[in-house]
């Protein structure tokens, strides 16, 4: 039986050539080598056949058609299966010298074995790529056999009856081992061919059913039954039945990823130095690097960082490198890790919407390849608490404000611990304002309430990384490396000196600028900018940052007037195209300035465009298109567009003077990597800047500070109420203790000087209080009274704990500036008693909002021509929030008034009017012409206001007395962010799809996220003019993503109806 086992082994590998490897089963096989062509006797029960077999031909793609059965077509006795009766037979004879005692039964052994026993397959990396020469290890370690069919009984054996002999051989193995426990585990046990595989190979685990490996008793008569009836049954019944038609390769490739996963998986949490093919990540991965980003190999640095022991041991990490050094590669890999291998969610923290949306494009092909979701949590858009899936793990791609909504649901649902990592872009602005005290709240909460939630933090702008480290309690990475050298200048006027921090005043004489300038031209161009943007246009690019929008505008039109018509044939119909393709998106519109300087190859960059043209103008600049982009710093904090040269027009934002980081950030765009070898910034300066510039230049980064008590509505009163209204801290003690581990009680002995971090707290907690948001409790206990502070004058605050009114939950979980919630009750409250539904306005004006209301300057004329415009209904709205139509007359035409009014009412109804404008006609272009607005400035407000509706919608919803409104704020949220007709509604919840492009797919057919999901981008490229191939896969990636989403959460609500309360009432019996 030894050798048959052998030959059957043979007779697997040759005839599955499309599997790398077969296990070895039982008993080490005979080493006899067959040779093609010879002949072999093989006598067996009642005589003996011979047979001769010529050298076979491997088949190396081995489908599901394949013919499992052979040359054999007949059922008859002259057939194979009179052999297989025969050496039954044989077998029986021998079994029937057994002893009683170690009687090993194999009733029903065919069927049961061949249904539950499966093959260990070995996957290698190329698996459709076998050699005909491949030679099987066996299990004993002899030497390797090589396999060639010759005169063999049992090599012509169909493959799908093989199984049933290996059964057979093992039953026989375990009768003659049954005395040796050992030896019986050792038989039954698989061994993989390749003990040692290559670094992209996986080995797939065994799955072997208990149930086959089962020792029954049963009579003689079971024991002996011809296995013959049982081939001819199932053979007939496999002939009849259709064949399903599957992809061998397509479930190899499967199987391949699943077991890298899975190794993976191991890897990681055996913390083993392997980190497997792809930093513990299947090799699909580093293919999809390939495909999508065109990255075939890690910079040093990526490679040192991602193998460091912090790293592999999941400690909290800061890691800062000059910007367009690679910095997020390397947290994708780490959240692919987590999404893939540890089977966590995580959340990615980014500053700006436009960034948000260009990292859910970039990553939905991911998704949709490895199996995950990816779900945008910007402006409207996040679901709270979020989507639990069944199966796949999502990766949340959120600004600041929505990442610490998303914490704050996480916690309050108790699924924190569902949240495997946490990754921060720009943590530096840590420092900046309300939205900094946010991102503090958001990380200091993850600290304290998760232990297992891993941290990353980057930015190309740290200094003070120890308080950052203290707080972050996070291991340090840090590198100078740039994959294009940065060349950094200053231009004092004809002179240009080379910074050189070792020289004795920073900088060194470099070259003087020689440029033919004309009388006209020095007039107009007194800092040579002409000189300087044309020595690297048009074959290069080149940013050039202007302090003010208008100057933007400006300096884009100075510099088309004096060049030559030769740039007008540079790329001349892309740029027309360009052309085209604005008017398309505005409804015919284009303006005027982009009109005369397009052609040229320049444009200017700045927020008072829409969303729309900077996205367009981004993709021409990004293809070399256009070679000159006038722009803000905006920019530099936003999408990255690099160039060849980076010209500062003056080293102001606006009026105040440039801060290190902004310098660092801006000329951080110089150089692009694989295209330019050298990157170059040219800061120009005049006399009366010039000893305040080469400080600029040379002093260190500035400091991030904490700011969770200088915003102080938006700090740490938020902060206070949510850690009550979640439970985490709800009495003196535990809060104070909270504050200790934040970044500002890391910082407050730099920050507080004249209160303690005690005085703070408990200041704060009075005012929450008061303002009704917050509500005393009994007394603490005595272990809790001894934590006590030393400070008398708060003993008596400190008795309390503190639970949260119904006003202060509506505004935590309503994300509500706490200096307006109280206003915002009272607005909601006097609506109710008269809410005017004949129109949107009165609803607009409830939502619009109130920070935005305050920065407003109406122009009153326009103001008074679009209150006479309003219906008797829509007046009725203006008279109940006391804007009426004399108090206007008398703003007009400059009189006194004598009657206070509330300005920013006033200020806020003129936005109303301008959102409702909006709202009706659908045309941002329209409407900036009507209000004398920029229309970039109308897309903000009209993003805000949707952030801000449904924000309210939350505050509404913890509050019974406002129930009319959740219904109506769902349907103007929805408004808001879209602001389109109803139809185009659908396609525009695809990320990257805005109103022109919507159109567009709408008039071509494609007029649901269905269609979207399921087409072709070749055939949307031929369909949709001015689409690139990019942007078409990066659409239709989307739609299947949000297709899948929706189609999971949807399964999962069949799943909760139909599965039984776990509170479900029991019978009990008497």
């Amino acid at each position: 039986m030894d050798e048959v086992g052998s030959r059957i082994r043979r007779r697997v590998s040759v005839r599955k050539r499309n599997r790398p490897s077969l296990d070895i089963l039982s008993a080490a096989p005979t080493t006899a080598e067959l040779k093609p062509g010879d002949e072999e006797e093989n006598e067996m029960g009642a005589g003996s056949r011979r047979r001769k077999t010529v050298g076979a031909q491997l088949v190396e793609n081995n489908d599901s058609e394949e013919d499992m059965f052979g040359d054999y077509d007949s059922f008859a006795e002259n057939s194979f299966l009179a052999q297989v009766d025969d050496l039954e037979q044989k077998y029986m004879q021998v079994h029937e010298k057994r002893k009683p005692d170690t009687d090993l039964a194999t009733e029903d052994l065919c069927s049961e074995s061949i249904k539950h026993h499966k093959l260990s397959i070995t996957t290698v990396d190329r698996c459709t790529e076998i050699k005909t020469d491949e030679r099987t290890e066996n299990q004993s370690g002899l030497e390797d056999v090589s396999i060639k069919p010759g005169a063999d009984l049992m090599y012509e054996l169909p493959s799908s009856q093989v199984l049933y002999f290996e059964n057979l051989q093992n039953s026989s193995n375990d009768l003659d081992n049954w005395s040796t426990k050992e030896r019986d585990r050792n038989s039954s046990s698989h061994k993989t061919v390749n003990e040692k595989l290559p670094h992209n190979s996986i080995e797939q685990p065994q799955q072997i059913d208990e149930s086959s490996s089962k020792v029954r008793t049963s009579s003689d008569e079971k024991r002996r039954k011809s296995v013959k009836d049982h081939l001819k049954s199932a053979m007939t019944g496999n002939a009849k039945a259709q064949t399903p038609v599957f992809s061998r390769t397509k479930q190899l490739k499967e199987m391949l990823l699943s077991e890298e996963i899975n190794v993976a998986k191991k890897t990681i949490e055996s913390s083993s130095d392997d980190l497997g093919p792809f930093y513990s990540l299947p090799t699909k991965v580093r293919d999809l690097y390939v495909q999508f980003r065109g990255i075939e190999k890690l910079y040093d640095w990526q490679h040192t960082c991602l193998t460091l022991n912090s790293v592999q041991e999941r400690k909290n990490l800061i890691y800062s490198l000059p910007t367009s050094g690679g910095k997020t590669l390397v947290a994708e890999i780490l959240m692919l890790q987590e999404l893939l291998c540890r089977r966590k969610d995580v959340l990615m923290i980014l500053p700006y919407v436009a960034i948000v949306q260009e990292k859910i494009s970039g990553l939905s092909s991911f998704g949709i390849e490895l199996g995950f979701f990816v779900e945008e949590y910007a402006g409207s858009k996040g679901k709270f608490p979020p989507i639990k899936r069944r199966e796949k793990k999502s990766l949340y791609i959120a600004t600041i404000e929505k990442g610490h909504g998303l914490i704050n649901s996480l916690i309050e649902t108790g699924r924190i611990g569902s949240l495997g990592l946490v990754v921060v872009d720009e943590l530096h602005m840590i420092a900046e304002g309300s939205r900094g005290a946010v991102l503090e709240m958001t990380l200091a909460k993850i600290l304290y309430t998760s232990k297992t939630t891993q941290i990353i933090g980057m930015s190309a702008t740290l200094n003070n990384v120890e308080d950052l480290r203290e707080f972050l309690q996070a291991e340090y990475y840090t590198s100078q490396f740039r994959p294009v050298e940065l060349k950094e200048y200053v231009k004092i006027n004809d002179a240009i000196y080379e910074v050189d921090r070792k020289a004795e005043n920073g900088m060194t004489f470099s070259r003087l600028l020689i440029y033919k300038y004309s009388d006209t031209l020095k007039k107009m161009d007194p800092d040579h900018l002409v000189a300087l943007v044309t020595e690297v246009i048009p074959n290069y690019s080149c940013l050039v940052f202007c302090p003010t929008k208008k100057n933007c505008e400006n300096v884009a039109e100075m510099i088309c007037k004096f060049l030559s018509k030769e740039y007008l044939r540079h790329r001349e119909e892309e740029k027309q195209e360009v052309i085209e393709n604005l008017k398309r998106i505005s409804s015919g519109h284009l303006c005027p300035v982009l009109k005369r300087t397009i052609p040229l190859g320049v444009a200017y960059h700045h927020s008072g465009l829409t969303s729309d043209e900077r996205k367009l103008l981004e993709e021409a600049y990004s293809t070399g298109v256009l070679c000159l982009l006038t722009c803000t710093s905006t920019l530099a904090a936003g999408v990255n567009l690099p160039a060849r040269r980076v010209i500062l027009r003056a080293p102001y934002v606006a009026k105040e003077f440039l801060k290190r980081n902004q310098y660092k950030q801006m000329i951080g765009r110089a150089g692009r990597a694989g295209i330019d070898s050298i990157g170059e910034s040219i800061v120009i300066l005049q006399e009366k800047d010039k000893q305040q510039a080469l400080e600029l230049i040379s002093r260190p980064l500035e400091n991030c500070y904490s700011h969770l008590v200088k915003e102080f509505s938006k700090g740490i009163q938020t902060l206070f109420l949510s850690l009550i209204g979640l439970k985490i801290a709800t009495n003196l003690g535990d809060i104070y203790h909270f504050m200790s581990g934040t970044l500002f009680g890391i910082q407050q002995k730099i920050l507080l000087k004249e209160k303690s971090l005690w005085e703070i707290t408990v200041e704060s907690l009075r005012s929450l209080t008061e303002k009704g948001l917050l509500q005393k409790d009994t007394t603490l206990t005595e272990k809790e009274l001894t934590q006590k502070d030393a400070i008398c004058k708060f003993e008596e605050w400190y008795q309390y704990s503190f639970h949260i009114t119904k006003l202060g939950r509506a505004s935590f979980k309503g994300t509500i500036d706490l200096a307006y919630c109280d206003i915002l009750y009272r607005d909601l409250k006097i609506g109710l008693e008269s809410l005017v539904l004949e129109s949107f306005l009165h609803l607009i004006y409830l939502t619009t909002p109130y920070d935005m209301a305050s920065q407003c300057n109406p122009n009153w004329m326009i103001y008074f021509r679009q209150f006479n415009q309003l219906s008797p209904a829509e007046q009725n709205v203006t008279a109940l929030v006391g804007v009426s139509e004399n108090y206007l007359g008398k703003k007009v035409s400059g009189q006194a008034i004598k009657k206070k009014v509330n300005k920013d009412v006033v200020n806020r109804l003129y936005l109303s009017f301008v959102l409702y404008a909006v709202l009706k006609e659908t045309n941002i272009w329209s409407v900036s012409e009507k209000f004398n607005m920029p229309r970039g400035y109308i897309q903000s407000l009209l993003t805000a206001t949707a952030t801000f509706s449904s924000c309210v919608l939350h505050f509404c919803e913890e509050l019974e007395e406002f129930w009319v409104y959740r219904a109506l704020l769902v349907e103007l949220t929805k408004k808001l962010t879209y602001c389109v007709k109803a139809e185009l509604i659908p396609l525009m919840e695809v990320t990257g799809v805005l109103e022109g492009r919507a159109k567009q797919l709408y008039n071509a057919g494609y007029k649901s996220l269905v269609h979207l999901a399921n087409a072709d981008p070749e055939v949307l490229i031929r369909t949709i003019e001015h689409l690139s191939r990019r942007q078409a896969k990066q659409i239709v990636a989307s739609a299947k993503m949000l297709l899948h989403e929706k189609a999971e959460a949807l399964q999962e609500e069949v799943e909760e109806l139909l599965r039984l309360p776990s509170d479900f009432p029991s019978i009990e019996k008497a």
